[in-house]
């Protein structure tokens, strides 16, 4: 018999009993303290990258503030939440794909300092294009993609309860 490959929306859907506080791993003590960190679910990470407006941009990081400040832990984990937005943007493609026109933009989610996700389906030649489309510029530092205007003010998402 044969398997069914699992799609991106039922990855993104799947919440494995996430959201949950654990405690801080040993690592990251130092730099956080004993805290609380959160491992966020994935269509909270979608949820906030879905809020993003054309032409504005934000950050891994200030997502991982945003989830972190709504269920009161020092941070959220870079780990998962890099994950989920990774499988959110490959959620929306999938969508795009099958004719879906209201997606997540994920392109609109940045690496830190500016710097493109790779990992995003289409990888930089797609995610320049379509931030090219909402008036960013893109530059090439080294190996690595970043948008030249990541000075202007970032969106911040919010949580809406």
């Amino acid at each position: 018999m044969a398997r069914t490959r699992t799609t991106w929306n039922q990855k993104l859907e799947d919440s494995k009993g996430l959201p949950k506080l654990e405690p801080m791993p040993e690592k990251w003590r130092e730099r956080w303290g004993e805290a609380q960190m959160l491992i966020p679910a994935p269509l909270e990470v979608n949820a906030l990258m879905r809020t993003v407006p054309k032409g504005k941009l934000t950050t891994i990081e200030q997502i991982r503030e945003c989830l972190a400040r709504k269920h009161g832990a020092a941070v959220a984990c870079p780990m998962t939440t890099g994950i989920f937005a990774w499988i959110a943007a490959h959620a929306a493609s999938e969508s795009e794909e099958a004719g879906v026109s209201d997606i997540t933009p994920y392109w609109r989610t940045l690496k830190t300092k500016g710097e493109l996700n790779p990992k995003y389906p289409g990888g930089i030649a797609h995610l320049s294009e379509r931030l090219r489309l909402e008036g960013h510029q893109i530059i090439q530092r080294g190996k690595r993609w970043f948008v030249a205007d990541l000075k202007r003010p970032l969106f911040t998402p919010k949580i809406h309860s």
